[in-house]
């Protein structure tokens, strides 16, 4: 089920089940993972992108081991806030992957996140070459955080 929003996603969420974060590039697909209370993100892995099947198999092995409610991909606006290819991109894969998981997945506005992961890890000292192997599960951790932070905000209010 392909959710029109965070509240949507909230009312389908099972409870005490972690939610998945995807930063989807063209080569490479950043994981993070949540706590199942929904609090953390963390960085899990980057996958090596192959062909959709292939690419859909490792997702749905992470889901199945980590207990997974829920999926979000980050969606690549243009600055502007219009949607382009990469957007459009997005979309298709998110269809293709509901038609293989029972669960709920959601977009979340990913502008900026490589850029705020990349100044994580200089602030952290991290060398070019790991920076390059670990940017985009970082990414994804980054746009895990941010859905997280908007369902805790919205824990109060009615949906």
């Amino acid at each position: 089920m392909i959710c029109d929003d965070i509240a949507e996603l909230k009312a389908a969420l099972p409870r005490a089940r972690a939610l998945m974060g995807l930063d989807l590039g063209t080569k490479t697909i950043g994981v993070a993972v949540s706590d199942p209370f929904l609090a953390v993100a963390t960085p899990l892995e980057t996958i090596k992108r192959v062909k959709f099947t292939a690419d859909a198999a490792a997702l749905q092995a992470i889901i199945a081991h980590r207990a997974i409610g829920g999926v979000v991909l980050g969606l690549p606006f243009n600055m502007d806030g219009s949607e382009g290819p990469r957007a459009q991109s997005t979309r298709a894969f998110a269809r293709n992957l509901d038609r293989l998981i029972d669960l709920p997945i959601a977009f979340w506005d990913e502008r900026l996140s490589t850029v705020a992961a990349e100044r994580a890890l200089l602030e952290a000292d991290t060398t070019r070459k790991r920076r390059a192997e670990v940017i985009d599960h970082v990414a994804a951790g980054y746009i895990l955080q941010g859905v997280l932070d908007r369902l805790g905000h919205l824990k109060g209010s009615v949906t």
